[in-house]
């Protein structure tokens, strides 16, 4: 399962994060990495985006890049 398979309010765990260097570094910056919590709060009604609630932080995230990223629902 990936992130952009959860819905709003849905909780999970990162299991892996695909990305490349830069951009895995940058999603590591912000606190998403290997065994973070998170919390989907919100889709855009086009599914472009998907806010993610990361520790106290929140960050967006393309859809594609949430594509990325696997989770395992908690």
């Amino acid at each position: 399962m990936t992130l952009a398979d959860l819905k709003t309010d849905e909780k999970a765990v990162v299991l892996k994060v695909n990305a490349d260097g830069e951009l895995k570094q940058r999603l590591a910056s912000l606190g998403l990495r290997k065994n973070s919590s998170i919390k989907v709060k919100a889709l855009s009604l086009t599914k472009s985006t998907i806010e993610v609630e990361v520790g106290t932080g929140m960050i967006a995230l393309r859809f594609a890049e949430a594509k990325e990223i696997r989770v395992e629902r908690i």
